[in-house]
């Protein structure tokens, strides 16, 4: 696979993570907490594969491959930062409104 299709499987794992993420918040804001938690652990298996192609570059680096950074890489690694803190983020409101709503 070539390196740009490598970068956008970061970007498209990174997307539906928050994408799930910002689901599952409407979900508890709705009372459903059963479908907020279920559409939480979708956005971390999509944030767990998105991290293992981050980490096989890493490790392609430190072995000393050359990896460019380019835009297209950069742009990646902000999406993944971005859907992991709106996932940690939304995962506390999610607690928060479930504590709300007893």
């Amino acid at each position: 696979m070539d390196f740009e299709k490598i970068i956008f499987e970061i970007i498209v794992h990174a997307g539906n993570a928050r994408s799930n993420a910002f689901e599952a918040l409407e979900s508890a804001k709705n009372g459903d907490f059963e479908n907020a938690y279920n559409l939480l652990k979708q956005a971390k298996e999509e944030l767990n594969m998105a991290h293992d192609i981050q980490n096989k570059l890493i490790t392609e680096e430190a072995n000393g491959k050359e990896i460019p950074v380019k835009l297209i890489l950069i742009h990646a690694e902000d999406h993944l930062m971005n859907a992991i803190l709106a996932r940690d983020l939304i995962e506390e409101i999610i607690t928060f409104y479930k504590s709300m709503h007893k």
